[in-house]
C-alpha cells in the first residue's frame, strides 16, 4: 500500500521590519507541508500503530526535508528548526504523533541540517483550513531564545477528516530585535544548574 500524498505546499516568509525598525538581517522562515491520507482512517480504533509507521514516516521525512533544503538552499543556513502535525477531525492526535514522533521521520531532518537539538513540536487536531503552528528552536542550542519562533500558516481544504496535515519548518536568523537575553542567564541568576533548570 502506497503513502497518498494529495498536495504539497511551501511557504516563505520574510521580515524585513519588526516594531517599526529595520532588521539588521531579515528573518526567514520556511515551512514545507504535505498533505497525507491517514493511514488509520475507518479502521476504529488501531492498537498497533507501528506497520504504517514504518511504511508512511519516512516517506514524508524524506520529502518534506528535500522541500526544506531546496527553499533554503542548504543545511548549513538553517539555524532554527521544528515539526508539527494537523489531524483531521476522524483521527486521533495519536496518529499524527505517530508520524512525526519517530526517528524514521526526524532523522531525515536533523542529518541534513546537522542538527544536536531535539525537533521543536507541535499536534494538533482541526479541520480544514485549521491554523497550522510550527515552533521552532536553535538546531544546535535549545536555551538560545532568539530562535524561540512560531510559523504559522494554513491551506484551506485541508486536513480533510481522513487525512493528515504534517510540516517542517527552518528559520534562516532569529527574532530581529531579539533582546529577553537567553536561558543561561536566567540560570545564572537563580543559582541553577543547566542540568537542573528547576532545581528540584
Amino acid at each position: 500500500m502506497s503513502v497518498e500524498i494529495r498536495k504539497t505546499l511551501l511557504h516563505v516568509e520574510t521580515t524585513f521590519i519588526e516594531g517599526g525598525k529595520a532588521a539588521p538581517r531579515p528573518l526567514v522562515l520556511h515551512a514545507a507541508l504535505a498533505v497525507v491520507k491517514n493511514p488509520w482512517a475507518g479502521r476504529g480504533f488501531v492498537e498497533d500503530l507501528k506497520p504504517e509507521i514504518h511504511r508512511v514516516a519516512p516517506v514524508l521525512g524524506a520529502l518534506l526535508t528535500e522541500m526544506i533544503i531546496k527553499s533554503v538552499g542548504s543545511g548549513e543556513l538553517v539555524e532554527g528548526y521544528g515539526k508539527a502535525a494537523v489531524v483531521g477531525l476522524d483521527g486521533e492526535v495519536e496518529h499524527g504523533s505517530a508520524l512525526i514522533h519517530t526517528l524514521r521521520f526526524g532523522n531525515h531532518y536533523r542529518t541534513a541540517v546537522s542538527a544536536k537539538s531535539y525537533l521543536a513540536f507541535c499536534n494538533t487536531r482541526g479541520p480544514a483550513n485549521a491554523p497550522v503552528m510550527i515552533p521552532l528552536m536553535d538546531k544546535n542550542d535549545e536555551g538560545r531564545r532568539s530562535h524561540y519562533l512560531t510559523i504559522q500558516t494554513s491551506i484551506p481544504d485541508a486536513p480533510a477528516a481522513d487525512e493528515i496535515l504534517v510540516a517542517l519548518g527552518a528559520s534562516v536568523g532569529g527574532r530581529p530585535h531579539h533582546r529577553i537575553g537567553d536561558r543561561y542567564q536566567d540560570l545564572k541568576d537563580l543559582g541553577h544548574d543547566v542540568s537542573n533548570p528547576a532545581a528540584v
